[in-house]
Protein backbone atom coordinates (compact mmCIF):
# COMPACT_ATOMS: atom_id res chain seq x y z
CA UNK A 1 0.00 0.00 0.00
CA UNK A 2 1.18 3.48 -0.64
CA UNK A 3 0.95 6.52 1.54
CA UNK A 4 -1.65 9.10 2.40
CA UNK A 5 -1.99 10.44 -1.11
CA UNK A 6 -3.77 7.24 -2.13
CA UNK A 7 -6.85 8.23 -0.11
CA UNK A 8 -8.22 11.14 -2.14
CA UNK A 9 -11.32 12.10 -0.18
CA UNK A 10 -10.54 15.79 -0.44
CA UNK A 11 -13.32 18.13 0.62
CA UNK A 12 -13.39 21.14 -1.68
CA UNK A 13 -17.13 21.77 -2.04
CA UNK A 14 -19.89 22.19 0.55
CA UNK A 15 -21.60 18.90 1.39
CA UNK A 16 -25.13 18.22 2.62
CA UNK A 17 -25.29 15.20 4.92
CA UNK A 18 -28.28 14.26 7.07
CA UNK A 19 -29.85 17.52 5.94
CA UNK A 20 -26.95 19.57 7.31
CA UNK A 21 -24.77 21.76 5.09
CA UNK A 22 -21.08 21.27 5.88
CA UNK A 23 -18.49 23.78 4.71
CA UNK A 24 -15.20 22.38 3.36
CA UNK A 25 -13.36 23.72 6.43
CA UNK A 26 -15.81 22.13 8.87
CA UNK A 27 -15.64 18.80 7.03
CA UNK A 28 -11.84 18.78 7.04
CA UNK A 29 -11.77 19.61 10.75
CA UNK A 30 -14.09 16.69 11.55
CA UNK A 31 -12.25 14.25 9.32
CA UNK A 32 -8.81 15.13 10.65
CA UNK A 33 -9.75 13.48 13.94
CA UNK A 34 -10.55 10.15 12.29
CA UNK A 35 -8.49 10.23 9.15
CA UNK A 36 -4.82 10.44 10.08
CA UNK A 37 -4.43 7.24 12.07
CA UNK A 38 -6.70 5.28 9.72
CA UNK A 39 -4.74 6.47 6.68
CA UNK A 40 -1.53 5.42 8.39
CA UNK A 41 -2.92 1.99 9.27
CA UNK A 42 -4.23 1.44 5.74
CA UNK A 43 -0.90 2.46 4.23
CA UNK A 44 0.89 -0.09 6.42
CA UNK A 45 -1.52 -2.98 5.77
CA UNK A 46 0.13 -5.59 3.58
CA UNK A 47 -2.70 -7.88 2.45
CA UNK A 48 -6.46 -8.01 1.96
CA UNK A 49 -7.31 -9.28 5.44
CA UNK A 50 -5.15 -6.72 7.21
CA UNK A 51 -6.71 -3.90 5.14
CA UNK A 52 -10.18 -5.16 6.01
CA UNK A 53 -9.24 -5.46 9.70
CA UNK A 54 -8.35 -1.74 9.74
CA UNK A 55 -11.71 -0.89 8.16
CA UNK A 56 -13.60 -3.18 10.56
CA UNK A 57 -11.91 -1.68 13.62
CA UNK A 58 -12.75 1.82 12.40
CA UNK A 59 -16.36 0.71 11.89
CA UNK A 60 -16.47 -0.41 15.54
CA UNK A 61 -15.08 2.96 16.63
CA UNK A 62 -17.97 4.58 14.78
CA UNK A 63 -20.55 2.59 16.73
CA UNK A 64 -21.27 -0.38 14.46
CA UNK A 65 -20.60 -4.08 14.98
CA UNK A 66 -19.86 -5.39 11.52
CA UNK A 67 -19.34 -4.33 7.93
CA UNK A 68 -19.22 -5.57 4.37
CA UNK A 69 -17.46 -4.26 1.28
CA UNK A 70 -18.34 -5.33 -2.24
CA UNK A 71 -16.91 -4.15 -5.54
CA UNK A 72 -18.14 -4.65 -9.09
CA UNK A 73 -15.32 -4.57 -11.60
CA UNK A 74 -16.13 -2.90 -14.92
CA UNK A 75 -14.34 -5.52 -16.98
CA UNK A 76 -15.13 -7.81 -18.65
CA UNK A 77 -18.25 -5.99 -19.82
CA UNK A 78 -20.19 -9.18 -20.66
CA UNK A 79 -19.74 -10.84 -17.25
CA UNK A 80 -18.74 -8.25 -14.72
CA UNK A 81 -17.07 -9.69 -11.64
CA UNK A 82 -18.38 -8.93 -8.14
CA UNK A 83 -16.12 -9.50 -5.15
CA UNK A 84 -17.14 -9.29 -1.51
CA UNK A 85 -15.49 -9.35 1.91
CA UNK A 86 -17.32 -9.01 5.24
CA UNK A 87 -17.32 -10.00 8.89
CA UNK A 88 -21.04 -10.80 8.95
CA UNK A 89 -22.08 -14.13 10.46
CA UNK A 90 -20.70 -16.82 8.14
CA UNK A 91 -24.11 -18.52 8.01
CA UNK A 92 -25.61 -15.30 6.62
CA UNK A 93 -22.80 -14.93 4.10
CA UNK A 94 -23.49 -18.48 2.88
CA UNK A 95 -27.25 -17.91 2.78
CA UNK A 96 -26.89 -14.61 0.91
CA UNK A 97 -24.74 -16.29 -1.72
CA UNK A 98 -26.84 -19.46 -2.05
CA UNK A 99 -30.12 -17.53 -2.34
CA UNK A 100 -28.69 -15.20 -4.99
CA UNK A 101 -29.66 -12.17 -2.92
CA UNK A 102 -27.00 -10.05 -4.61
CA UNK A 103 -29.26 -9.84 -7.67
CA UNK A 104 -32.24 -8.45 -5.74
CA UNK A 105 -30.62 -6.57 -2.84
CA UNK A 106 -32.06 -3.03 -2.97
CA UNK A 107 -28.94 -1.56 -1.35
CA UNK A 108 -26.85 -2.96 -4.22
CA UNK A 109 -29.35 -1.68 -6.80
CA UNK A 110 -29.06 1.79 -5.26
CA UNK A 111 -25.29 1.61 -4.92
CA UNK A 112 -24.55 0.91 -8.58
CA UNK A 113 -26.51 4.04 -9.56
CA UNK A 114 -25.79 6.57 -6.85
CA UNK A 115 -23.22 7.66 -4.28
CA UNK A 116 -25.93 9.08 -2.00
CA UNK A 117 -25.67 7.58 1.52
CA UNK A 118 -28.38 5.05 2.31
CA UNK A 119 -29.95 4.09 5.66
CA UNK A 120 -31.54 0.64 5.86
CA UNK A 121 -35.29 0.58 6.49
CA UNK A 122 -38.33 -1.64 6.09
CA UNK A 123 -39.48 0.66 3.31
CA UNK A 124 -36.20 0.21 1.44
CA UNK A 125 -36.67 -3.58 1.51
CA UNK A 126 -40.41 -3.55 0.82
CA UNK A 127 -39.93 -5.46 -2.46
CA UNK A 128 -37.66 -8.05 -0.81
CA UNK A 129 -39.31 -8.82 2.56
CA UNK A 130 -37.72 -12.28 2.80
CA UNK A 131 -34.22 -10.83 2.40
CA UNK A 132 -34.99 -8.19 5.04
CA UNK A 133 -36.41 -10.73 7.51
CA UNK A 134 -33.53 -13.16 7.10
CA UNK A 135 -30.90 -10.44 7.45
CA UNK A 136 -32.54 -9.23 10.66
CA UNK A 137 -32.55 -12.80 11.98
CA UNK A 138 -28.75 -12.64 11.79
CA UNK A 139 -28.69 -9.39 13.81
CA UNK A 140 -28.29 -7.15 10.77
CA UNK A 141 -31.01 -4.82 12.01
CA UNK A 142 -29.60 -1.32 11.57
CA UNK A 143 -27.40 -0.28 8.69
CA UNK A 144 -25.89 2.47 6.57
CA UNK A 145 -24.21 2.18 3.17
CA UNK A 146 -22.50 4.31 0.54
CA UNK A 147 -20.94 3.60 -2.83
CA UNK A 148 -17.80 4.99 -4.41
CA UNK A 149 -16.99 5.12 -8.13
CA UNK A 150 -13.46 5.33 -9.50
CA UNK A 151 -11.72 6.22 -12.75
CA UNK A 152 -11.50 2.56 -13.83
CA UNK A 153 -15.29 2.30 -13.88
CA UNK A 154 -15.45 0.04 -10.83
CA UNK A 155 -18.01 0.69 -8.13
CA UNK A 156 -17.59 -0.38 -4.51
CA UNK A 157 -19.97 -0.13 -1.56
CA UNK A 158 -19.24 -0.16 2.16
CA UNK A 159 -22.08 -1.24 4.47
CA UNK A 160 -22.04 -0.70 8.22
CA UNK A 161 -24.35 -2.79 10.43
CA UNK A 162 -25.36 -3.40 14.03
CA UNK A 163 -27.97 -5.39 15.92
CA UNK A 164 -29.78 -2.61 17.80
CA UNK A 165 -30.10 1.14 18.44
CA UNK A 166 -31.73 2.90 15.52
CA UNK A 167 -29.61 5.24 13.46
CA UNK A 168 -30.96 8.61 14.55
CA UNK A 169 -30.84 11.95 12.83
CA UNK A 170 -28.63 13.22 15.66
CA UNK A 171 -26.12 10.41 15.09
CA UNK A 172 -26.07 11.05 11.36
CA UNK A 173 -25.58 14.76 11.94
CA UNK A 174 -22.66 14.03 14.25
CA UNK A 175 -20.94 11.20 12.40
CA UNK A 176 -22.03 10.88 8.76
CA UNK A 177 -18.97 12.83 7.53
CA UNK A 178 -16.80 10.11 9.09
CA UNK A 179 -18.98 7.38 7.56
CA UNK A 180 -18.58 8.96 4.11
CA UNK A 181 -14.84 9.43 4.50
CA UNK A 182 -14.44 5.79 5.53
CA UNK A 183 -16.53 4.57 2.59
CA UNK A 184 -14.20 6.38 0.18
CA UNK A 185 -10.98 5.33 1.92
CA UNK A 186 -12.20 1.73 2.18
CA UNK A 187 -12.99 1.65 -1.54
CA UNK A 188 -9.52 2.85 -2.50
CA UNK A 189 -7.74 0.41 -0.21
CA UNK A 190 -9.99 -2.66 -0.43
CA UNK A 191 -10.60 -2.55 -4.19
CA UNK A 192 -6.85 -2.49 -4.76
CA UNK A 193 -6.30 -5.34 -2.29
CA UNK A 194 -9.08 -7.43 -3.86
CA UNK A 195 -7.60 -6.92 -7.30
CA UNK A 196 -4.21 -8.08 -6.06
CA UNK A 197 -5.73 -11.10 -4.32
CA UNK A 198 -8.38 -12.25 -6.79
CA UNK A 199 -7.93 -10.36 -10.02
CA UNK A 200 -5.33 -9.98 -12.70
CA UNK A 201 -2.97 -7.02 -12.69
CA UNK A 202 -3.53 -4.59 -15.55
CA UNK A 203 -1.20 -5.15 -18.49
CA UNK A 204 1.84 -2.94 -18.84
CA UNK A 205 1.68 -0.82 -21.98
CA UNK A 206 4.55 1.18 -23.38
CA UNK A 207 4.31 4.94 -23.77
CA UNK A 208 4.01 4.50 -27.54
CA UNK A 209 1.25 1.90 -27.19
CA UNK A 210 -0.72 4.23 -24.91
CA UNK A 211 -0.21 7.10 -27.33
CA UNK A 212 -1.55 5.04 -30.23
CA UNK A 213 -4.46 3.83 -28.11
CA UNK A 214 -5.38 7.42 -27.31
CA UNK A 215 -5.49 8.32 -30.99
CA UNK A 216 -7.51 5.17 -31.70
CA UNK A 217 -9.94 6.26 -28.99
CA UNK A 218 -10.32 9.55 -30.88
CA UNK A 219 -11.36 7.59 -33.96
CA UNK A 220 -8.15 7.99 -35.97
CA UNK A 221 -7.20 5.39 -38.58
CA UNK A 222 -3.78 3.76 -38.74
CA UNK A 223 -2.87 6.02 -41.66
CA UNK A 224 -3.89 9.16 -39.75
CA UNK A 225 -2.00 8.06 -36.63
CA UNK A 226 1.10 7.37 -38.73
CA UNK A 227 1.01 10.92 -40.09
CA UNK A 228 0.42 12.44 -36.66
CA UNK A 229 3.31 10.55 -35.07
CA UNK A 230 5.64 10.62 -38.09
CA UNK A 231 5.96 6.83 -38.14
CA UNK A 232 5.01 4.21 -40.69
CA UNK A 233 1.59 2.58 -40.93
CA UNK A 234 3.28 -0.79 -40.33
CA UNK A 235 4.68 0.52 -37.05
CA UNK A 236 1.25 1.75 -35.97
CA UNK A 237 -0.29 -1.62 -36.81
CA UNK A 238 2.53 -3.43 -35.00
CA UNK A 239 1.85 -1.52 -31.79
CA UNK A 240 -1.93 -1.84 -32.21
CA UNK A 241 -1.57 -5.63 -32.54
CA UNK A 242 0.56 -5.79 -29.40
CA UNK A 243 -2.05 -3.77 -27.53
CA UNK A 244 -4.82 -6.15 -28.63
CA UNK A 245 -2.77 -9.13 -27.47
CA UNK A 246 -1.96 -7.57 -24.09
CA UNK A 247 -5.59 -6.61 -23.51
CA UNK A 248 -6.91 -9.90 -24.94
CA UNK A 249 -9.17 -7.96 -27.28
CA UNK A 250 -10.55 -9.17 -30.59
CA UNK A 251 -10.29 -5.81 -32.38
CA UNK A 252 -9.34 -2.16 -31.99
CA UNK A 253 -12.74 -1.12 -30.68
CA UNK A 254 -12.63 -3.74 -27.93
CA UNK A 255 -9.04 -2.76 -27.09
CA UNK A 256 -10.01 0.88 -26.64
CA UNK A 257 -13.00 -0.07 -24.48
CA UNK A 258 -10.85 -2.34 -22.30
CA UNK A 259 -8.13 0.29 -21.94
CA UNK A 260 -10.70 2.89 -20.93
CA UNK A 261 -12.19 0.51 -18.37
CA UNK A 262 -8.75 -0.12 -16.89
CA UNK A 263 -7.94 3.57 -16.72
CA UNK A 264 -5.04 3.23 -19.15
CA UNK A 265 -5.92 6.11 -21.44
CA UNK A 266 -4.83 8.82 -19.03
Amino acid sequence: MSAEGDFPFVVEQPCILAGVRWSPRAMRRRLDVLGDDVRTALSQAEDLQSVFDVVAETVRRLGFESCAYGVRMRLPYSRQKFMLISNYDQRWQDRYREAGYLKIDPTVAHGVRSTAPLVWSRELFRSTPKLWAEARAFDLQVGWAQSSFDASGSVGMLSLARSSQSLTRAELKAHEPEFCWLANAAHVALSAALRRTHGEPPPELSAREIEILQWMADGKTSEEIALLLSISVNTVNFHAKNVRLKLRSANKTAAVASAAGLGLLG
